[in-house]
């Protein structure tokens, strides 16, 4: 059955959009609201007549700007129905592209997808991987928890940090989503709910939420995490699961301190829920800081989530999961399920990394991403001196705060000149935060320099504006306006 949405709630979210003509300032209003998903997918608008009465504009006011919706893609109307949102190409072309990675035109610069290209070292890898797979040939295959020799090795790197680990304890997977994704299948079925912070990486809401959890969500304050409130919540709605990121954060590259890491897992151990800790970007750290002491050292119970994409290279798909002896078994069987097993090549080729030249690889991988990093931050520093952020300690992305909000308006806008964003709203679970914008620093420093350029000129469009007008057609169709 279909969501609907009342006049007097449309009313309040466009606000007090702009009448230069109305139709069009309405439309423009909506059409963000769609894009950043505050009005989901799917939904019936109201009836031209209750909207009317609502806003006190005239019907043709509400008929024009339902019709503009309909003809840049954003709206249907459905015989003896109504109207319906959409958008251009279908769900998947939501503003949130940073769920949907791909290929893009000459000449456009990708800031959405947050991955660097291959660091020195990755070739040999694959060559010597590739001549030692004969001596696995003789064999099925399939390994449910990883290759022995890798899994130890994952093993001594938790060691070596301070959390004493088995082999036994270690789970390969194809990737940290596939990993987050066997967790919530196995642990949070469809009565259990799954605290997410909001801000966050939106891949990881879907890939917890594969046993059917219900999701909550609690804001992640821009100068950290707010313990009260996250007790609050966690007493109101007794999650299952609550995902935590306290390594150079998703969007907002924050770090937990100690003090908070084990204050937050009494929490959690009073509350009865179980961390699921995402440590993507753990390694990444770009200014010498010492690392903090992994999160689950703190909660026993907690499942740990790491990833060789983003440590190594976004090709290299496997990640691993890291749980508690009594954990283990549920985590195998709900793994089955899913897969058999990451492909052998590619665990040999972790194996060696981890075991030969890793540390001169993540040197390499580090001090690229500390190069763009601060170009990236003296370039939006001289262009847009009104824009504010705190230059991230590690990770691949900076999280931007606007001086209005608009990033919604602004990743269309930009899209014409050239440039792939992800506005705030793709990183809320439940909608807003349209007044942040995340900008990865994860291709090279001309493009950087560029693309800043560029999304300088698109706001300026913007804020002179004061909203975008119709958007480009979809890029799927490799079809891009400058």
């Amino acid at each position: 059955m279909s969501q609907s949405i009342s006049a007097a709630r449309v009313a309040v979210l466009v606000g007090d959009f702009h009448r230069s003509p109305a139709y069009t300032g309405l439309a423009d209003a909506l059409r963000e609201l769609i894009g950043d998903g505050r009005i989901g997918y799917g939904t019936r608008l109201p009836s031209e007549r209750d909207l009317t009465t609502e806003l006190g504009v005239s019907r043709t006011t509400v008929t024009r700007a339902y019709a503009v919706l309909r003809d840049s893609g954003y709206a249907e109307a459905r015989h003896g129905s109504g109207t319906f949102t959409r958008l251009p190409g279908g769900p998947t072309r939501a503003h949130d592209r940073a769920l949907w990675p791909t290929d893009v035109s000459s000449g456009v610069i990708d800031l959405v997808c947050a991955a660097a290209s291959a660091p020195p070292g990755i070739a040999a890898a694959y060559a010597e991987a590739a001549a030692a797979l004969p001596a696995h040939l003789g064999g099925h295959g399939y390994y449910p928890a990883g290759l022995p020799d890798l899994q130890a090795r994952i093993a001594a790197s938790y060691d070596d940090r301070g959390l004493p680990t088995s082999p036994d304890q270690i789970i390969v997977t194809t990737g940290a989503l596939a990993a987050s994704a066997i967790v919530g299948k196995a642990l949070a079925g469809p009565r259990d709910r799954v605290l997410m912070e909001s801000p966050t990486y939106p891949n990881a809401v879907q890939a917890l939420r594969a046993g059917g959890g219900r999701l909550v969500t609690v804001p992640l304050d821009p100068e950290g995490w707010d313990l009260e409130a996250i007790a609050g919540v966690l007493a109101r709605r007794s999650p299952r699961l609550v995902h935590v990121m306290p390594d150079h954060h998703n969007p907002t590259g924050l770090v937990m301190p100690d003090r908070e890491r084990a204050a937050y897992a009494k929490l959690l151990a009073r509350h009865g829920a179980t961390a699921v800790v995402d440590e993507a970007h753990h390694t990444l750290r770009l200014d010498g800081a010492p690392p903090q002491r992994p999160f689950a050292s703190y909660a026993k119970d907690a499942v740990t989530v790491g990833s060789a994409s983003k440590s190594v290279w976004g090709g290299l798909r496997l990640g691993w999961i890291r749980a508690p002896h009594h954990l283990v078994d549920p985590l195998v069987r709900a793994r089955v399920g899913m897969d058999l097993g990451a492909p052998v090549l590619e665990q040999l080729v972790l194996t060696r990394l981890v075991t030969g030249e890793f540390d001169a690889v993540l040197a390499a991988h580090r001090e690229r991403l500390r190069q763009q990093r601060d170009a990236l931050v003296a370039a939006l520093t001289a262009e847009l001196p009104d824009w504010t952020f705190r230059p991230p300690a590690g990770g691949m992305v900076l999280w931007c705060r606007l001086p209005t909000a608009g990033a919604t308006a602004l990743s269309i806008e930009a899209e014409r000149h050239g440039v792939l964003l992800a506005p705030g709203p793709s990183f809320a679970p439940e909608g807003g935060l349209d007044r942040y914008l995340r900008l990865p620093y994860t291709v090279p420093v001309p493009d950087l320099e560029e693309a800043v350029r560029r999304i300088a000129a698109a706001w300026r469009a913007v804020s002179v504006s004061g909203q975008s007008a119709t958007p480009p057609r979809d890029r799927r169709a490799g079809v891009l306006v400058a």
